[in-house]
Formats: structure tokens, sequence, C-alpha cells
């Protein structure tokens, strides 16, 4: 291995991005320095031979001014910095009340999932069927006990799958490298959920803590207790917020995982007791990994792996501060290092960041009251409305009925859920505002998982085609500007209804829908849909049990999660 100083000595390639791009190839040794051959937007063969020849892939870390970089890339220094570092205010019981809201809400989803998605449950426990991890993660609502990088996918599963978990929303709309860059198409960062990053934060914890009280291995990070699993949440939020704000990852084709896999490597790092640059290095591998493509959540390709992909993102996270623990090496300049850098290869200049990491993302997440794609909720509860108004009219025949129905949404929503043609299966169904809103009149009440199931009647029932086809999409900028808009991110929409008998009913706004922080029947609506979805598996004792857990901060986290292991006397 060369020392720090022995490489000053040697040849460093520097790529310098300029109107023709070239390579410059400097040494002391050799005294000016001499172009080499010019080359647009991409780094020549020869050139890169002769590079791999010469051994100085590491070389490729350093700054426009051609110094080695001797630390880590800001973004990288200044997430572990807040990992590690930024204290929160114990004394503030609002932050405190919304991280367990978002927990028992997580874990809520995750029982709602096992009892009723057989086509989630095939993806759980371990890849050998009959192994077991001797003080593994124990799979909730299940039997299954399995190592931690799995429990981190099971678990992420589990609460994502059914489209029911806690969002966030966020867009940048332009290209993310600055104002000087030409516009790309508008592309919307949402449909990103933060509660994706516990399937790493809770398996990680229980793992340790019953391999910790087995003797199995000497724990040096912190206490394994609900206080630290609050902090962790709180943590892991803020850093996928933060980034998701401002940044179009999707701009340039990648899934909003790379976030999950992001805010869990950081926190999961901290858990495991990883000294401060072992975390920037965990970080600096989940840059440079492969991302997954948006492919999976567009159009005809809409499938179930968005469904899972957030586990798998949490899993790699996992694995990734794990190999860091057994001695992997980061890379400092994952980010800025030419040619090959995230950002030099991917990202343009940088990230753009609406505030400080701190607090702000858990307090605002929506935590939603059904499962649909959190930008057709509002539409959803404003067409329930109208059902009631034409029920009382009468008009108990909306296919035959209704001239049209309006809906004004966000520049988001039609970005993202305005789905015409055939949808071809639970995940194609879920995620088009036209099928939820068609649903929703018909039943006089919001859609359920069930209802998006190929052997579901409303998958092929010919009146809610008909409804289908005579909603109209407006994208209206003053509700995108009023979601994009941080003192207020409403996610609005307006429904409104022709008749054909010439009558109009007018239009029902809904800016904060049910599981808004700004809505105040949010925590009552969130209650409940806790205690129904564990209501499915767990007794009216067991479910207490669980709301008192949380209030408990030094309450280990495998006495947490036994909780949620169906006894004999259990609902299955």
């Amino acid at each position: 291995m060369r020392s720090d100083e022995s490489r000053t000595q040697q040849s460093v390639w520097v790529y310098q991005p300029v109107t023709q791009t070239k390579l410059i190839h400097n040494s002391q040794n050799e005294g000016n320095a001499k172009s080499a051959t010019t080359c647009s937007h991409e780094i020549s063969r020869q050139c890169i031979l002769n590079f791999i020849r010469n051994e100085r892939l590491h070389s490729f870390m350093c700054s426009k001014t051609n110094a080695m970089s001797r630390s880590y890339d800001q973004p990288i220094i200044d997430v572990i910095t807040y990992v590690y570092k930024y204290q929160l205010d114990e004394d503030d019981e609002t932050l405190w009340k919304c991280a367990r809201t978002s927990l028992l809400d997580s874990m809520g989803c995750a029982i709602e999932t096992v009892t009723s998605s057989p086509s989630c449950r095939r993806f759980l426990g371990p890849i050998i069927e009959k192994t077991n991890v001797p003080n593994g993660f124990k799979v909730p609502g299940t039997e299954f006990q399995v190592d931690p990088l799995k429990g981190a996918f099971d678990l992420g599963v589990l609460i994502r799958y059914l489209d029911h978990n806690d969002a966030l929303g966020g867009a940048e709309w332009g290209h993310p490298s600055g104002e000087n860059c030409p516009m790309l198409e508008p592309m919307d960062t949402t449909d990103w959920f933060n509660a994706d990053n516990l399937g790493a934060i809770v398996s990680v914890m229980d793992w340790l803590s019953r391999a910790s009280i087995a003797g199995d291995i000497v724990h040096c990070g912190p206490p394994l207790a609900m206080h630290t699993l609050l902090i962790a949440l709180i943590k892991a939020y803020e850093i996928q917020g933060c980034y998701q704000m401002q940044n179009a990852f999707n701009a340039y084709g990648i899934d909003h995982v790379i976030l999950v896999k992001l805010a869990s490597g950081a926190v999961v790092s901290w858990l495991l007791g990883l000294t401060e640059d072992q975390a920037m290095a965990t970080v600096s591998h989940v840059w440079m990994d492969g991302h997954p493509s948006r492919l999976y959540r567009s159009g005809s390709n809409t499938s179930s792996r968005k469904g899972w992909a957030a586990g798998d993102a949490a899993r790699r996270a996992v694995q990734l501060a794990f190999m860091v623990g057994q001695g992997a090496e980061g890379a400092l300049g994952a980010l800025s290092a030419r040619p090959f850098g995230f950002l030099e290869r991917t990202f343009g200049d940088g990230f753009v960041f609406p505030r400080a990491f701190g607090s702000w993302t858990v307090r605002n997440v929506l935590i939603k009251t059904m499962p649909v794609e959190g930008h057709g909720i509002s539409a959803v509860e404003a067409v329930v409305l109208q059902a009631g108004f034409l029920r009382r009219r009468g008009l108990v025949e909306p296919a035959k009925q209704i001239k049209r129905i309006c809906l004004r949404v966000t520049e988001a929503a039609c970005m993202i859920i305005d789905k015409k043609g055939p949808l071809y299966n639970a995940a194609d169904r879920d995620h088009c505002i036209q099928y939820v809103v068609a649903l929703a009149l018909l039943k006089g009440s919001p859609p359920e998982a069930v209802d998006y199931l190929d052997e579901s009647p409303w998958s092929k029932s010919e009146e809610l085609e008909i409804l289908r086809g005579k909603i109209v999409i407006q994208a209206d900028s003053e509700l995108q500007r009023d979601y994009l808009d941080l003192e207020k991110k409403s996610i609005g929409a307006g429904v409104t209804i022709y008749l054909e008998n010439g009558l109009k009913l007018p239009e029902i706004l809904i800016e904060y829908p049910l599981g808004h922080a700004r809505n105040p029947q949010t925590p009552s609506a969130v209650q409940r849909k806790f205690f129904k979805n564990m209501s499915r598996m767990f007794s009216a004792a067991e479910i207490s049990r669980m709301l008192g857990a949380v209030q408990q901060p030094d309450m280990l986290i495998s006495d947490f999660m036994d909780l949620f292991i169906p006894s004999s006397t259990s609902k299955m």
C-alpha cells in the first residue's frame, strides 16, 4: 500500500469538464502538463487502459484544484455528523409523540400486510426453507427468525407492500445542478416513504439485543432500548426527508429507494457501534452502489417490485454497514471523484436542501388512513362526500347518471397516478387516480387493499371502467405551489361532478386529508387504523401492551418485538 506521501510523487489524472473535455496528465518528473486526446463528454478507451495499468484508481479522488482530498465528501460528513452528534430536544413531547405514532403505525401496517396479502407472504422468511437463526430477528406476525439482513427486507416489505404506511412529498422542478442548466420535464420526487427505514433499524436492534443477551456478541453502540429506536427513527426520517424535498432523483431514472439505503446505512452504522469514519465509509458505499431504476413504478411496467424495493434497499444498507464493520474501506470521493463519482456521472454539481438536518420530517409526514397513493387521498375523500350527495338525491346509478367528473389536482398527482388504458395488476390499480376515485364513488367509501387484487370484483367491474373514462384530470398550479410550500405542505384535490340531466355538483376541495399533520381529526383516525390493523391478529389486551411499550424509554427492543409475535391464542 502506497503512503499518502508517496502518492503525491506519482502521476495524477484529473478529469476536467470544459467545453471540449480533456484529460490533463500532471507529473512532477515530466515538467509541463501534456494534453491528452480531446473527446466529447467521455474518456478515451486508451486513457482508461493507461489509467488501470498504472493502478491509479485512487487518484480520481481529487478536487477541481488537482489536490488530493484527505476527507470524505462534505455531504457524507454532514449526514454522519448529524447522526452521531446532533442532540434532539428531550423535552419536546410533540416530537417524541410523532415518532411513537409513526412507529406504531408502521407496525400496524406490517400486521395488516401479513394477515391480508398472500403475494407478500411468499417473500418472507429464510431464503433456504426451514433455516432458523439463533437469536435472530423475529419477523412480526410470523414464526420466522432470520438474520438481520433478511429481517430488514422482510419488515421493510411488510410495512410498505400495501401502500398504507406514512409518506412525505417533495419535488425539484428542473435540473438539480442549478438554474443555468436546461430544464428537464418536471419530475416529482414524491411517493417516498420514510417508514421504509424501520425495516433496517428494527431488525438490527432486535438482533443486537437478542445476541447481546445470549452472549454471542459484545455490543459497543447505543443502548438497545425504545428511546434509541425513536432517535434512530427521527434521524432516518430527517435524512430521507431533507434529501427528497428538492432533489429529483427520478429525473435521472433513479428510484427513491436510494434514500432508504442512505438513511438506513447511516443510522444502522451508529446502532452497530461503528466509528464515525466507518459510518462515512458505509455511506460512501451507498453512493457507489448501483441504484434501481424507477421503471417498476411507471406505466404498464408497474409491478409488485414497488412494494419490495424499499425492503431490498434496507437490506443492502445493513449489508454495507456489516461489511464496513468487518474491514471494508470506503471511498473519500464517492460523490465528487472524476469521472466516476455519483455527482460527476449522474447528478450534477450537488444536492439542494431546504433546511439543515433537525427534526422537521417526522412532524410533517402524512400517515395514510387508506391504502391509496398519497397524491390521490384528497380526491378519494372528496368523491366519497360527493357520493353521499348523489345518494341523497336518489341518484344510485352513477355510471349512467354522471356525464363527467373533473378532478383538480397537483401537478405531482398528474405525473404519478394519472393512468389511462388497461391496468394489469394490483400495483397498477393502486397507483391509478381514476381507478381509486371511481371505486370510492361506487362504494361510497375509500378503497381497501383487497379491492386492488385481480380476484376483486372491482378489477373486472364494467361500471368502474365506464366511470374511469368519464374522469378528467386538471393539474392546478396553485395546488402545486401549496404542496411544495414547506409552511403549508397541503396535498389538495377538488372534485366536481356534472350530471347527464344538466345539473352540477359544486366542487368539494380537500387540502389536508385525514392523516395530514394539519388535519385535527388525524390523531383519532390514526388510532382507529392501528386498532383495526392489530385486531386482525391480536387481542385488546395485547394491543394495550403494545401501546404502553412505546411509552417506556428503557424497554429492550427484543422485548418490544416479542409483543408482535403471534401466540397460541392469536387470531391467524
